[in-house]
């Protein structure tokens, strides 16, 4: 049985800055991708029916500009190649962004309390998240107790007479050095952690359900069951029950059976 989280990283982004439309659309188990085309566009979106024709720039909406992106981040998702025009992409950016202010209210937020538990050394509490600063470490202190580290922060000035910030590690060319970051990459890695724990919660359920687990692969688990035992709506029952660290998000997962893995 492959079953897999649906939308994990929008779900919890949503839940995480408060986007309340947003969760109505997963708590309804709408289609996203509409749904964001709607806001965006103030026009009601059905994928086979009425504007069916704008879904596409809310999907790839949603799958380039949640973690700060622009219109690069839509060329390199491959904007251009689905039939948007270079002169789409910026409006598509701002109206994506005027529709989902808590993600962008959640980018900023991120971003001061990282700068401030550096410059200040004194940890800043923010929603459910601690930041703080230990022994030349940056701690993002997430929900369910682990800790993301960013080795030897630095505060500096960008061209933009911004802060920004800057730690030590493996950079694109393989080499260890300064890596530059900013509010929605922080937001990124820490939708991506809680995830991450949203699926190892799941997979200790399933465990001590007795379940055997192949695999897993992103947001997907892999489970080796004997045919006429369990199904797969009971695993992905056991998958979708409230995170104990993160109450009131809505989780969803789909799955299939097949005598092999596949995609």
């Amino acid at each position: 049985y492959p079953s897999a989280s649906s939308a994990i990283e929008a779900r919890v982004i949503a839940w995480l800055a408060g986007e309340s439309w947003r969760q109505e659309v997963f708590k309804n188990n709408g289609d996203i991708y509409c749904a964001s085309a709607s806001q965006m566009f103030g026009v009601p979106v059905e994928k086979h029916g009425v504007n069916a024709e704008l879904r596409q720039k809310g999907k790839i909406a949603e799958l380039a500009l949640g973690y700060g992106g622009g219109e690069g981040a839509m060329k390199s998702m491959g904007a251009i190649d689905m039939g948007l025009t270079e002169e789409e992409l910026k409006p598509i950016v701002d109206s994506w962004r005027q529709s989902n202010p808590n993600i962008v209210k959640l980018w900023w937020d991120v971003h001061k309390c990282v700068i401030k538990a550096v410059r200040d050394r004194q940890p800043q509490e923010y929603k459910c998240l601690r930041f703080t600063f230990e022994k030349g470490i940056l701690f993002i202190h997430l929900p369910s107790g682990r800790r993301l580290a960013y080795v030897k922060p630095k505060i500096y000035r960008n061209e933009y007479e911004r802060d920004e910030i800057s730690y030590m590690g493996v950079d694109a060319s393989k080499k260890w050095g300064d890596i530059s970051s900013y509010g929605p990459k922080f937001v990124e890695n820490i939708i991506q952690a809680m995830s991450r724990d949203i699926l190892a919660e799941a997979m200790s359920r399933l465990l001590a359900a007795g379940y055997k687990i192949v695999m897993h692969v992103h947001d997907e688990i892999v489970l080796e069951v004997e045919n006429g035992v369990s199904s797969v709506e009971k695993v992905v029952e056991i998958m979708c029950k409230e995170n104990r660290y993160l109450k009131g998000l809505k989780l969803r997962a789909d799955g299939f059976e097949s005598n092999y893995y596949k995609k």
